[in-house]
Parts: C-alpha cells; structure tokens; sequence
C-alpha cells in the first residue's frame, strides 16, 4: 500500500480517470449556482444534477471532478459529531467520477477496483464491498469479473444500499467498497453503528431508474454513473492513521492549536476535551476559509447565519483549551499553506478572508463572555436545585438578552451532562414573534385582489420598451380608480391605466419605473410611474391632464425619453461597475442590492473593507475606460442553464424564468431584464460620489452616469473655483491654505476657552453656590461649555480659595444629554471627606458612574436635568 500525501491522492485519482477518457471538471463554488434548493453543494454530483435529470447537456460524457462539499443540514447534517467521532466533518472534499449515460455498472465497478489496488496498491485482501440486495447484476460482476469470494460481498437493504435524488426522480441501487482496518477492531457487522473495522471509503452509484409520483421504478432510457469517494478517509488508509484528522490535511492545524494554546493532542484520548476540541477548530477552521472564499459573509439568516453558527462554535472550543482572544483569523493562513496548491484563489483572498474573521471573533467574543457567565450560573443554580436541565425560560433569557447562541449552549449543557427544555424555548421565541407582529406593521408589497382578478382575465401585458420609447397603436384595457375598476377617468382624477402593449419599463430589478404620457382622441394622461403588481401585468400610474380616458379606446404610449435615457446611462453603468469591483476586489465581491434611477445608481455588494480612496480611484478608472472603449452592449435570449455556463452572472435572490435576458458589455456578462444602451461609449462619463458600509460584510457604493456625472463635476469645479478665489489660493497651494486656515481657527478656539476660563477663574467664588458648614465651606455650581480637565482645574482653583472645603462642578452638554461633575475636597478634610464616595453617592442619580481619589473625584451621566437633584444629595452628604 503506497503511502501517499493528500496532493498526490487528488492528483492521481484526477489523472486516472482521465487516462479513461474522463474530462477533468473543476471543483464549482460551495454555493450551489444552479440548485436554489440547497443552502451548500452537499455531495460531489450537485454540480451536475440537471445532467442527470436530463435538463442540461455537457460536452462530455465522462467526468472525474475533486469537488467542495459542506455539509451542515437537511439529512447531510454532520455538525454535532464533527470532533466527537474519527470521520466526520462540515467540509470536505468529494472524489468523483461519472457516466452521464455512457459506462454503467461493470466499467465502474473496473475502474474502481482497478484505481485502488493497482494504483494506490491497496492490498485485495483489505478490501470488502456491499452490494443492493435485489442487485444480482452488481453481485456478478464483483464476484466473476473481479473474483472476489462470496463472503466479502455484502448483500444491504435500501437503507444502506439504495440512492435517490429525492422522493421523485433519479435513483438507484449502489455498491460500497470498504477497507479492513484488522481484527483488532473486532468482528462487527459489516456497516453496522458499532462497526468500527470496516471503513467505508468509495460509493458507487448506478441510477438505472426514475421513480414516478406514484412510487413506481420506471428504468431510464440511459442508466448513469455517480460514484463518491471522501479525500479525508482514503487518506487516512493510505497513511496508516486511524482518524482523519491525524492526515496531513488536518495535523498542521492541530498543530496550530497545540502552539496557540499551549495544550497537548493526544490521538489515544478521543474522548479529552483537548482532542475534541483541537478537531472541531481543525475542521471549523477549513470551513470558515473555504466558505468565505466563496463569497458567504457572517449573518442572521441563511449561508451566513451558518458561517456565524461554526465561526462562533470554534471559538467556544477554544476557550475550552484557555485561548481567550481572537485566534482563528490566524490559522486561516495554515489552511492557506495546506490548500493553496489545488486552490490557489485561496491566495488571493487571504487578506480579505483573515480581516473579516478576526472582526467577526472580536464581535462574539464580547457577547460570548457575559453569556458564558450568565450559563455557567444557570448550570450550578439547577445542580443546587437537583435538577439536571436547563429551563426554557432561562435559555431565551441568554438568547434574547445577549444574543447567545443556542446551539452553542446545548453544545455546554451537553458536556455537563445537563438536558435543555428547548419545546418550552421555542414557545417562548414564537410569543415575542407574535408580540413583534402585533406592535409591527409590515411595509413589504401586497398583491391586490384587483390585480389578479384582472391578470386572470386578461392576457400578459406585450413590452416593447428594450426597441421603442412609443407605441401608436395601444388600446386601454383596464382602468384603475380608488383601487376598483371603472371604465372612465376624469380631468384632474388619479388612476392607473393597463394597455395591451406599452414601451414603459415597470420598475423591477431595481431600476425604477418609467414616467412619461399617454394620450389619445381628446385626453392626456401623464405617467408618474409604472409599476408590475402580478408578473406579466405592467400598470401605469398617473393623473388625467384634460379631457377623459375611456377603457376601449386607441392610445399612443409615450416614454419620457431623456429621463430613460439616463436610467439606462445608470443601469449599464451599474454592470461595469459590479465588473470592476470584482475585477479589482476578488470574486468574492457579489452583488446584495441595487437601485437604478435616473438621477444616480445605487449599488450594495459583499464585502468586509472600507475601499481605500486608491481602490476607489482604480474603479473609476476601469469603469472609465470601458466607456471610452465603446464596445458594443449585446443583449440575448437564452435558456438559463445554457447562460449560466457560458459564465453570465446571476443576481441571488433573483427570479429567473427558463429564459433569460443575457447583457454584455465589455468586461461585464450578467443576467439582467433592464434597459441599457447600446454601445458602452452612450454612458459618457462615471463618477462614484460615496462609498460606506451598510451592514458587517455589506458596503455600499453612489454613483452617477452621463450627464449626471457631467453636471456633478461642473458643480464641483465651480464650488472648488468659489473656494480657490475667497481663499487666494491656487491648484497647488490649496491644501495648504485651508490646513493653515484650520490651525489658525484651532488656535483662535484655544484662545478663547483659555478667556473663558480665566474669566470664570477670576469669579468662581462669585458664580459658586457658598454654604457653611461650621468651620467648613461647601461650594457647588454648574459651568457649562467646559471640558472635564477644565472642571478639575477650576474645582481646584475654587478649593484653594475657599479654604477648607468641599466643592462640586458640574457641566452639561445639552446637545448629547450628558453631564461630567468633578468634586474636590481639601487635603485636610480627606480623613472624614472622601470626594471618591461622594461621586459614588451621587453619580446614580445622574444616570451614570464615577469615582476617584479621597481629594478629587468625577463622575458624569445621561440626564442632566437631575442635576438640582444631584446637587441637593451633595449638600445633604457634607
């Protein structure tokens, strides 16, 4: 048995079968980019699914792939036994190859056997397979075309030995090959949960049947192959080790956190905390990097949501091992260094990838803190309570309070042995939903029942828009007044109007709708919008001008051409610019919203960094130069599938029909069913106005286009010539000017706090309050406009001239309802006085905190207009 590195297993495994005529597919993105039924690709065939379904056609027949695969929900949910058990994992790589109705069972089963004893040279007598019972076809052929002797063939039920896509669809029996570990394993049932001997380690899948709504197997035209062999495991035979994570694709990890936390992995203890939790960070740590590679971000919700989930997992098992800071942002660089070969864009997102882990650790962390304590309190209350669970009361108090996890927490109670009321949780969680409903009224678009009524009568709505900005030969089918129909709109009257055929955009994917008139014998109806209520159903809102519009008659459509125009300058604009962001950011750079308007564009994209003012330079330059290359902007009909592999991009979220609209226009290819222009060189001229963030891992990007952009620099240019000629200044002394203008300023500001503070110096004993107490004055007054120091000097000022005293300064600031106070209490009174437990005494009140020295004290809060108060409890204190 040949002992062989990860690289060369995947290497060889991709060189074997394309020695058998395989084409050689690249792994696709963690991101499903045709299947919006899954979150993650979750098995090595997901890229080719709709080649198995027979709704897409590849130019090859025979394809050997090493693909990413995440697996974390639905029946593939591995997440709780990652670092518990030897094998299982969130990510992971999939060995496959396949037959798209080329080879069936015999060549599989050839290749199969033939790639792991005589290339790897795994010994013949390690090796066991399983076979579908009712599979008698498969049974021959591994006992008289391989020869293996009946008893290490294997007859399964369908459980173990039977594959579907689903409850409908492709499926089919399949035969598994296993590695003998040795009879120090023991002598298990072969798959059985206890068997801890025979290793599965390659799936061969023969879908040779359809299953139909019925539950009827109907065999299919052209059988295929899909077979599955884990990287981890088989490297974990081939180098002798029995886990996975004593290969060289986990162990520099271990590693890492051996280093990072001083504590040691100790393969004979599976069951220490310091081996589950060095294999849970091992294995989070691939994930993390690998999914935000591919473009998925921390969230609430979603892939992000998921990414959130295992980040925050692999921190809490860090603190088991006492790593108490940020620390996974670090050993992304050592999956980097192990990967990089086979997937070297991990290179180029290394920077991107660490900075947004480490601020996502740092964000948790906080939150993880508190929560921890507030837990470990719950878990020794109940013990003194003699109860071994955690209530659900209390888990919703940790959920809704401090934003703890929940999976996390029955992650802890798990290893305490405790159980968690999570039935009563979920109760919990949905009456304060119900809580939210009630006080929330939602804003999001409601279907009228009048748009459908009228849609299921009617027939679609025909747009001529991409050709024509008019239409002649319109008639007006439906009118809308008050949200009923109604055959007439009168002058003056506002209404919405559904022509059989009209040149207006609805607003849809995120470019606004049109505006512009309708008019026809004896009226004028002026659009103010356009708006598609029901797909296919395009309405026009508007006022009626003059005259009356009747349903029935002939109208002409025409748009406003000038303000389409620069809606289209906008949306083209919005393509290179979404190019060029991903050109000069990283493919991680996705498109999370936009708004297309005549007057500017909009564009929200994933990704972690504020842009640099030369990133911003750089884009603008590109977006810049594309315009002035003038290539042409190419609009085709296609099928999706067929778009979406010629490289178009594709919006998430998105609806696509089973034809789409592909736009292309120099550096740019997406799926769009917008306007644009025609040639790149229409737009004129881009200029981006502001870049900011929208939410953690979401930044956000203004522009304008064409003319836009033209009277946006005029404007600049005249108010930058308005400033140089006040100034005096020229284009190159400029900055300097204004520099010197804000020392100057500063200056004269520091002036005129240092007279306003002497001139309150001077009269302090004239402004203060004066009380005695026997031999002891008490001095208190509020200053405002002052600084904290300026409060501590003028209180010390104010006590040297009172003698022995006790002094208290206040100073509000109005605009952010806050107060700082200062009280300073003479040397010789200190033994009796304490100014530290007066502030203490007093700040409460204030809505704030304090503290200080027995001589000098501040202390500041939040509502200012308790200050009489506060300054009566001082009195009272003295």
């Amino acid at each position: 048995m040949k002992f062989l590195t990860a690289d060369q297993i995947r290497k060889s495994f991709l060189d074997y079968f394309e020695s058998k005529n395989h084409t050689v597919v690249k792994s696709a993105s963690i991101i499903p980019e045709t299947d919006q039924t899954l979150l993650f690709v979750n098995a090595g065939m997901v890229p080719f699914k709709n080649v198995f379904l027979g709704l897409e056609e590849r130019p090859y027949k025979r394809a050997v792939s090493c693909q990413k695969v995440f697996r974390v929900s639905g029946k593939h949910n591995d997440l709780d036994n990652v670092g518990y058990t030897p094998r299982h994992h969130t990510f992971f790589e999939m060995l496959g190859n396949f037959s798209f109705g080329d080879y069936f069972k015999e060549e599989a089963i050839e290749f199969a056997w033939e790639y792991l004893t005589d290339i790897l040279k795994i010994p013949e007598e390690r090796l066991v397979v399983s076979v579908f019972e009712e599979d008698e076809e498969a049974y021959k052929i591994w006992k008289e075309k391989i020869g293996l002797p009946e008893e290490k063939i294997h007859r399964l039920g369908v459980e173990d030995n039977f594959w579907s896509m689903g409850e409908t669809g492709p499926c089919g029996p399949c035969s598994e090959i296993y590695f003998d570990r040795g009879e120090e394993f023991g002598n298990p049932e072969l798959g059985s949960p206890d068997d801890l001997r025979y290793l599965e380690i390659w799936n061969l899948v023969f879908m040779q049947y359809n299953r139909d709504s019925s539950g009827k197997l109907n065999p299919l035209p052209k059988p295929n192959i899909d077979t599955g062999m884990g990287l981890e495991r088989i490297a974990s035979v081939l180098q002798g080790v029995n886990s996975n994570y004593e290969t060289d694709l986990f162990m520099p990890l271990i590693n890492f956190s051996e280093e990072i936390s001083g504590k040691e992995y100790d393969p004979n203890k599976p069951d220490s905390i310091n081996t589950i939790s060095m294999r849970v960070i091992a294995d989070h740590l691939r994930a993390i990097t690998f999914l935000i590679s591919d473009g998925v971000f921390p969230a609430n919700e979603g892939r992000g949501y998921v990414l959130r989930r295992i980040l925050r997992r692999a921190l809490r098992y860090g603190m088991e091992l006492g790593i108490e800071k940020p620390f996974l942002f670090e050993g992304v660089d050592v999956v980097i260094e192990t990967m990089k070969e086979p997937y070297p864009e991990l290179i180029g997102n290394r920077n991107f990838i660490k900075n947004l882990v480490k601020a996502e650790e740092e964000r948790f962390i906080k939150t993880l803190k508190r929560g921890l304590e507030i837990l470990y309190g719950i878990i020794e209350k109940a013990k003194k309570e003699g109860r071994k669970h955690i209530t659900g009361k209390e888990v919703f108090l940790l959920y809704d309070t401090y934003g703890f996890p929940v999976d996390l927490l029955e992650d802890i109670a798990r290893d305490s042995n405790f159980s968690v009321d999570i039935a009563e949780y979920f109760k919990l969680l949905e009456e304060q939903k119900e809580r939210a409903r009630a006080s929330w009224k939602s804003q999001s678009k409601e279907v009228k029942p009048i748009y459908l009524n009228i849609k299921n009568r009617i027939e679609d709505t025909e747009f001529i828009g991409y050709e024509y900005f008019e239409v002649n030969d319109s008639t007006i089918l439906e009118i809308i007044k008050d949200d009923r129909e109604t055959d007439t709109l009168y002058e003056g009257e506002v209404g919405e109007i559904i022509l059989n055929k009209t040149p207006f955009y609805p607003e849809k994917g995120g470019q606004v709708g049109d505006k512009g008139v309708i008019e026809g014998d004896g009226f004028l109806f002026e659009v103010s919008d356009t708006q598609m209520p029901v797909d296919g159903l395009i309405v026009h809102k508007g006022k009626v001008i003059h005259g009356k519009v009747k349903k029935g008659l002939t109208a002409s459509g025409r748009v406003d051409k000038d303000t389409r125009l620069d809606t289209m300058r906008h949306h083209t604009a919005t393509h290179l610019l979404h190019a060029a962001l991903r050109n000069l950011l990283g493919d991680h750079v996705k498109q999370s919203g936009s708004l297309v308007h005549p007057e500017y564009l909009r564009f929200d994209f994933t990704h972690f960094e504020s842009l640099s003012e030369e990133e911003i330079k750089r884009i603008e330059e590109l977006v810049n130069n594309e315009i002035m290359k003038n290539s042409p902007v190419i609009c085709k009909e296609m099928p999706y599938d067929e778009a979406i592999r010629s490289g178009a991009i594709a919006i998430f979220d998105e609806k696509y029909g089973d034809t789409v609209r592909v736009i292309s226009a120099g550096i740019s290819t997406e799926l769009c069913g917008g306007t644009h222009v025609s040639r790149t060189g229409d737009i004129g001229y881009f200029k981006i106005i502001s870049e900011s963030a929208v939410a953690s891992g979401t930044r956000r990007i203004e522009a304008v286009a064409g003319r836009k952009a033209v009277e946006r620099s005029l404007k600049e240019h005249f108010l930058l010539d308005h400033i140089k000629r006040s100034l005096t200044a020229s284009d190159d002394n400029l900055i300097d000017k204004i520099e010197t203008l804000k020392l100057k300023l500063k200056e004269a500001e520091r002036e005129i706090e240092r007279i306003k503070k002497k001139s309150i110096v001077d009269k302090i004993t004239d402004i203060l309050k004066i009380e005695e107490r026997g031999d002891i004055k008490i001095g208190y007054g509020e200053l405002n406009g002052l600084q904290p120091n300026d409060l501590r000097d003028i209180a010390d000022v104010a006590r040297s001239k009172l003698g022995k005293s006790v002094v208290m300064l206040a100073s509000v600031d109005r605009e952010k309802n806050k107060v700082n106070f200062i009280v300073a209490v003479s040397k010789e009174l200190t033994d009796k006085i304490k100014a530290g437990d007066l502030v203490k005494n007093i700040a409460p009140v204030l809505g704030g905190k304090g503290g200080g020295k027995p001589d000098m004290a501040q202390g500041g809060g939040s509502q200012p207009s308790k200050l009489k108060e506060a300054f009566d409890i001082f009195r009272k204190l003295i």
